[in-house]
């Protein structure tokens, strides 16, 4: 192995319908913090936009709980 680091986290975004987030795509991260700071920082725009959903996936598995996103 060559030291090399592959994105393996990133978080599935889904509509209030369970499909997919029309438009909107996850970045693809290298560390779980880096992808829980960046929903952190985007929820907002993301729920307004109309993600319902977020679930994180690590090598494209689920994991955890996935996380509402509502603005009240």
């Amino acid at each position: 192995m060559s030291g090399v680091v592959r994105p393996e986290w990133e978080w599935a975004l889904t509509d209030a319908a369970g499909g997919p987030a029309a438009g909107t795509i996850s970045p693809v991260f290298t560390a779980q913090f880096d992808a829980e700071q960046w929903l952190g920082e985007h929820w907002r725009s993301l729920a307004a936009g109309g993600v319902a959903r977020a679930q994180l996936l690590h090598r494209g598995e689920p994991a955890g709980p996935a996380v509402e996103l509502t603005v009240a």
